[in-house]
């Protein structure tokens, strides 16, 4: 078959096309498969930095843009990270530029373990990095740069030892452009960088004040969605109540005339049921012979042991209702529900087995 007259040059895309269209089944074409798995590789390549690994500049100047889209369109905050490596010069005289290049792709590891799989790392250029942290504001981003300072100060690089990194955050702010976004994350960055070094340095502000301020208190509230229920009655139930004593406690919480003992009387109510439910469901996932049971049971321990130093911290005038909200919102309801728990969703399906269920107390 002639898919070009020999005298006409290239077309992109006309090749893949007429291959594609002389097959009966594309997918099934070895020819056409081949050429996207180059096609995917090369674009892969492009995408990332040869070094480390990681998301290039490049890619980042890709998809800043649709980030920003979607922050604004649903109205979720998105941070910009940016850190270096300090007196990165001294490490490359020192201990020559190969040990450089170890520990720029060592660092590419710890940031990525350091960071939550919802966050992008790219590295921006020479000992420069950064991370785009979505549906996260500055306070957020500011506990996240704060940790990955933590874990590259204790990590142990090859050849070299120890390094410390600066970091500056800031969260995107009205309508400003990814430059000028930029530019107050690298502000802060050089702010780390003359205030001392090995620290974390965070503009405070951003859309998501903005947007709570417009909404108010009354639009502090955790919705329920049917896509929320795993299939199993008795937890998607408990799902439920959690989410209704968390909008309990929350509003409570807001209301000008309350005491804080009712709002602890009503928090105390919450850690009951979220206590009583780590039970219940801890015991139905070890009936069904849930592989990643001893890991849910401890990611239980933990957010409950967090719950109730929150709540002592309300009772001490140490926590806020921001501070409330955020770990109801965040750590119980985005990352525990909908990622922890949705690993074991699996077994509750229609046909997934016929184990009987452990009753609700």
């Amino acid at each position: 078959m002639t898919i070009m007259a020999p005298s006409q040059p290239p077309v992109p895309g006309q090749v893949g096309q007429a291959i594609a269209e002389s097959c009966t089944e594309s997918d099934a074409c070895p020819t056409f498969a081949r050429l996207n798995a180059r096609l995917a590789n090369l674009e892969m390549q492009v995408s990332t930095d040869y070094l480390t690994g990681l998301w290039n500049r490049a890619h980042f100047n890709q998809v800043v843009d649709s980030e920003l889209d979607r922050s604004l369109r649903y109205k979720q905050p998105v941070s910009l990270i940016l850190f270096d490596i300090d007196h990165f010069k001294r490490a490359n005289d020192q201990f020559g530029h190969q040990a450089g290049d170890a520990v720029l792709r060592e660092l590419a590891l710890v940031a990525n373990a350091a960071t939550r799989s919802s966050d992008a790392v790219f590295r921006w250029g020479g000992e420069e990095f950064a991370v785009l942290a979505t549906s996260t504001g500055y306070r957020g981003a500011g506990r996240l740069a704060e940790a990955l300072r933590g874990q590259v100060a204790c990590h142990v690089f090859p050849d070299v030892g120890t390094v410390t990194v600066s970091l500056g955050v800031a969260e995107h702010s009205a309508s400003e452009s990814a430059e000028a976004w930029f530019r107050r994350a690298d502000g802060m960055l050089y702010a780390a960088k003359r205030e001392g070094r090995n620290c974390v340095r965070v503009d405070a502000n951003g859309n998501s004040d903005t947007w709570a301020a417009a909404q108010g208190p009354a639009a502090l509230c955790l919705s329920w969605q049917e896509a929320y229920e795993c299939g199993e009655p008795s937890i998607d139930r408990e799902h439920l109540e959690l989410f209704n004593l968390a909008n309990a406690l929350i509003d409570v919480s807001v209301m000008s005339n309350s005491d804080s003992g009712k709002v602890l009387s009503v928090f105390d109510k919450l850690l009951d049921h979220i206590a009583c439910h780590f039970v219940n469901e801890e015991a139905l996932l070890e009936l069904r012979g849930y592989a990643h049971a001893d890991a849910h049971r401890r990611a239980h321990a933990n957010l409950l042991r967090r719950a109730r130093a929150l709540r002592d911290g309300l009772e001490a005038g140490s926590a806020s209702l921001g501070g409330i909200v955020e770990f109801l919102a965040g750590e119980v309801v985005a990352r525990h529900l909908f990622k922890a728990d949705r690993d074991f969703f699996p077994l509750f399906r229609a046909g997934a087995g016929n184990a009987e269920t452990v009753p609700v107390a």
